[in-house]
């Protein structure tokens, strides 16, 4: 069966950096764009950064631009999420998951719906 595992959460200081990484398994991990999104509580969830199956032409929210970096380890069905210069504001659940990229790459790549697999998610908390 189709598995995305995250890893690499944890509390951090404002300011500090985490790397996740989330291991695909199941899959033809080269068919599929990666996305990952958060969760804060008491908010809907919402679109981080997405990397098509070549991690060319990367999406990024606003409000990460600059700060995040997704990349992806195709010969290891990885992908990962550097977050560096960390908020409180980005305190959440991050969760990856994994778009069939020939029907990924001509929708809105920020969509939940374009995404077929998802991640049980991991907490990221920055302590201001």
């Amino acid at each position: 069966q189709v598995q995305l595992v995250e890893s690499g959460g944890g509390l951090v200081q404002a300011g500090g950096s985490l790397r996740l990484s989330c291991a695909v398994s199941g899959v033809t991990f080269g068919s599929y764009a990666m996305g990952w999104f958060r969760q804060a509580p008491g908010k809907e969830r919402e679109f981080v950064a997405a990397s098509p199956w070549s991690g060319l032409g990367t999406t990024y929210a606003d409000s990460v631009k600059g700060r995040f970096t997704i990349s992806r380890d195709n010969a290891q069905s990885t992908a990962y999420l550097q977050m560096n210069s960390l908020k409180p504001e980005d305190t959440a659940i991050y969760y990856c998951a994994a778009g069939l990229y020939k029907t990924w790459v001509v929708g809105d790549r920020s969509s939940p719906a374009q995404y077929n697999y998802w991640g049980q998610g991991t907490q990221v908390t920055v302590a201001s």
